[in-house]
C-alpha cells in the first residue's frame, strides 16, 4: 500500500455527504462534518509582485548565469597568473547579483518550509494508526479513502487475559508456599531445604511455575519418580521428568558373551537397525573387542610472568624423576584415582597441563579434578609465581570435539572387530561384500575427509552411543568425544567375507556415580551385568560397558551401511519412523 501523509483528523471522515461509505474510485476526500472549508493560511510568496513561477524562473536564471560568468573569469585569471583578489567592476556586480539571488532562494524556500511546519495542524499523521476508522485504502490518484470491512469476515474480538492455571494442592500451607514463590518472597531453589520433602518441593515448584507463566505442564509426569535420588547430584529445581522409550537390541555376541543392549531413543528404526546388525554378527560368530587404554584427563591452565619460567615448570613436570612424587600427591585424592602421566603444551607464557589417571568404575571427572587440585597446591610451594587461571583449560578436552582426544584418547580407548560371512551379508544384510567395502571407502573415509571431519569417519556412531548413554545414566554431553570413531571394512578370505572394525579412542563411561544410580538407569546397567563397582577388579565394569558400546556401534554401522548400499534407507525409515496414527483422535 502506498504510504502518504494523512489529512488532519478534523478534516477526515468515513462517509460521504449522503451518509454512504466512500469507495475506492472516489477522487476526493469527503468534506468535514460542519461542511465549512477552512480558511487558507497566508504564505510568504503572497507578497511577491510577480507570479511565483515567473519570480522563481528569473532568480534561478540569474543565479546560474552569474555563477557561470564568475567561474569562467576565475579560470582565465588562473591561466594568466592574475591574482584572484584583483576584481573588476563587472565582477563586483556579478558577485552582488549572485549573493542577492542566493539570499532570495534561501529566504523563500526557508520561510515557506518553516511556515509549513508552524501552520500544520498538530493532529497530522504519517500512518494509519491515528485514524478514526482503520479501513483505509490509497486509490488510483493516491488519495486516502475508506472501505467497508468485508461482509464474510466475522468481527474481530479481543481475547481476554488467560485465566491463571491453578491446580488444587494438598493443604492450605502448600497454597501459602506457592504464593510466596510466585511473589518472589521464597526462592524456588530453596524448597527442598525448607520443606525437607523433595517430592512436595517438586509439586509446589511446578504449580508456582504454571501460575507464573500461565502455561500448563499437563503431559509432563511428576508422580512415580524418586526425587530424593537426584538431590544434590543429578538435577536442580525439578518439576517432573521426561519419558523416553527404551528398546532392546540383541543378543550382542561379544567376546563369547551375550548382551541384550538397552537403547533409549525417540528415533524410529534405530533399535531395529542395530538389532539386525547384532543378528548378522551373531550368525557369523560374534565380535571381539579390546580396551586399548583407560584414563580420564583434566588440563588446568597456569600463567607465569615469562615464557622461560613457564618452560621450567613444563620440564619439571615431564621429568620422569619427578613423576613418583607427583603421583603420591595426586593419588591422595581417591582410593581409585591413579596418576598415569602428565603432558604439557605451551602458548607463550601460558602452560596447559594435561593430567591423565585411572578412575576405577567411575567416569572420573570429579576424581581427576581433585587430584589435579592437590598437585597444583603442591607445585606452588616451589613455583610461587605460578598463577592458576582455571582448573580446566580445554586441553582435556571435555564435551568438545578435539584432535587431542582423537589422537591421545580420553576415557576408554576401544577397538572392536568382526568377520561377517558372505552368505550372511547376502541373506541378512541383503547386499554384497564388494558393495559395502566400496561404500565405506567413499562415504566413511573419503566423504568424511572431504567434509573435514574430526573423528567422524563413520556412518552414525553417535546414534548408538547417545541411546546407550541415556539408557545407562551416562552424561549425554560426552557423546561428542565418545562418538569419535573410524569404521573400516575390508574383503577377506579371498574376497568372500567382510572384515569390519570400529576404533573409538574416547568412550567416557562409568557404572557408579551421576545418573547411573537412578532406578531406571540402574536397571539397564543391571541388564548388561555391569551395575555398580566391581569389587574383584575395580574398573572392570566400566571397561566392559565401553566394549559393549563399541560392539553395539559395530552392529549399527554394519546394518546402516547395508541399508544404504542396498538403497533401503528411505524405505525403512518410512516404515518404522513415520506414524499413521490419528493424532487428533488420540488426543481427544
Amino acid at each position: 500500500m502506498d504510504s502518504r501523509r494523512l489529512p488532519p483528523k478534523s478534516s477526515r471522515t468515513t462517509s460521504s455527504n449522503d451518509g454512504g461509505p466512500l469507495h475506492h474510485n472516489q477522487k476526493r476526500l469527503a468534506p468535514s462534518v460542519d461542511n465549512r472549508s477552512p480558511s487558507p493560511t497566508p504564505k510568504a510568496s503572497d507578497a511577491l509582485p510577480l507570479p511565483l513561477y515567473l519570480t522563481n524562473a528569473i532568480f534561478f536564471t540569474l543565479f546560474f548565469s552569474v555563477a557561470y560568468y564568475l567561474l569562467h573569469r576565475w579560470r582565465e585569471k588562473i591561466r594568466d597568473s592574475t591574482p584572484l583578489h584583483v576584481v573588476t567592476f563587472p565582477e563586483i556586480a556579478a558577485i552582488v547579483s549572485l549573493m542577492a539571488s542566493f539570499i532570495y532562494l534561501l529566504g523563500f524556500f526557508g520561510i515557506d518550509f518553516v511556515q509549513s511546519f508552524i501552520t500544520r495542524p498538530s493532529h497530522d499523521a504519517w500512518d494509519l494508526e491515528d485514524t478514526d476508522n482503520p479501513n483505509y485504502l490509497i486509490n488510483e490518484d493516491h488519495r486516502l479513502v475508506t472501505c467497508p470491512p468485508p461482509a464474510n469476515l466475522p468481527p474481530i474480538s479481543i481475547l481476554p487475559n488467560p485465566e491463571p492455571i491453578i491446580t488444587p494442592l494438598a493443604s492450605v500451607e502448600d497454597e501459602e508456599i506457592v504464593k510466596s514463590v510466585t511473589e518472589g518472597a521464597l526462592p524456588s531453589y530453596s524448597l527442598e531445604s525448607k520443606l525437607g520433602d523433595c517430592k512436595r518441593a517438586a509439586v509446589i515448584r511446578r504449580e508456582a511455575l504454571q501460575r507464573t507463566t500461565g502455561k500448563s505442564l499437563e503431559g509432563l509426569p511428576i508422580q512415580g519418580f524418586d526425587y530424593d535420588s537426584i538431590l544434590g547430584q543429578c538435577c536442580e529445581m525439578p518439576v517432573g521428568y521426561i519419558q523416553i522409550p527404551v528398546g532392546i537390541a540383541g543378543p550382542l555376541l561379544l567376546n563369547g558373551m551375550e548382551y541384550m543392549v538397552p537403547m533409549a531413543t525417540t528415533e524410529g528404526c534405530l533399535v531395529a537397525s542395530t538389532n539386525r546388525g547384532c543378528k548378522a554378527m551373531y550368525a557369523s560368530g560374534g565380535a571381539t573387542s579390546v580396551v586399548l587404554a583407560d584414563g580420564m584427563t583434566r588440563a588446568p591452565v597456569v600463567r607465569f610472568e615469562t615464557a622461560k619460567r613457564a618452560s621450567e615448570l613444563k620440564l619439571f613436570l615431564e621429568d620422569p624423576d619427578n613423576f613418583d612424587t607427583l603421583s603420591i600427591v595426586f593419588n591422595r585424592s581417591s582410593r581409585f584415582g591413579r596418576l598415569q602421566g602428565i603432558k604439557c603444551s605451551m602458548a607463550g607464557k601460558n602452560l596447559y597441563l594435561r593430567f591423565k589417571c585411572s578412575t576405577g568404575d567411575a567416569m572420573g571427572m570429579n576424581m581427576v579434578s581433585k587430584g589435579v587440585q592437590n598437585v597444583l597446591d603442591f607445585l606452588q610451594n616451589d613455583f610461587h609465581d605460578m598463577e592458576v587461571i582455571g582448573i580446566s583449560g580445554n586441553f582435556c578436552s571435555d564435551k568438545k570435539p578435539a584432535a587431542v582426544n582423537w589422537i591421545e584418547g580420553r576415557g576408554k580407548s576401544v577397538v572392536c572387530e568382526a568377520i561377517i560371512r558372505e552368505e550372511i551379508v547376502k541373506k541378512v544384510l541383503k547386499t554384497s561384500v564388494a558393495s559395502l567395502v566400496e561404500l565405506n571407502m567413499l562415504k566413511n573415509l573419503a566423504g568424511s575427509a572431504v567434509a573435514g571431519a574430526l573423528g567422524g569417519f563413520n556412518a552414525h556412531a553417535s546414534n548408538i552411543v547417545s541411546a546407550i548413554f541415556i539408557a545407562t545414566g551416562q552424561d549425554p554431553a560426552q557423546n561428542i568425544e565418545s562418538s569419535h570413531c573410524i569404521t573400516m571394512m575390508e574383503a577377506v578370505n579371498n574376497g568372500k567375507d567382510l572384515h569390519i572394525s570400529v576404533t573409538m579412542p574416547s568412550i567416557e563411561v562409568g557404572t557408579v556415580g551421576g545418573g547411573t544410580q537412578l532406578a531406571s538407569q540402574s536397571a539397564c546397567l543391571n541388564l548388561l551385568g555391569v551395575k555398580g563397582a566391581s569389587k574383584e577388579s575395580p574398573g572392570s565394569n566400566s571397561r566392559l560397558l565401553a566394549t559393549i558400546v563399541a560392539g553395539s556401534v559395530l552392529a549399527g554401522e554394519l546394518s546402516l551401511m547395508a541399508a544404504i548400499a542396498q538403497g533401503q534407507l528411505v524405505k525403512s525409515h518410512m516404515k518404522y519412523n513415520r506414524s499413521s496414527k490419528d493424532i487428533s483422535k488420540a488426543a481427544s
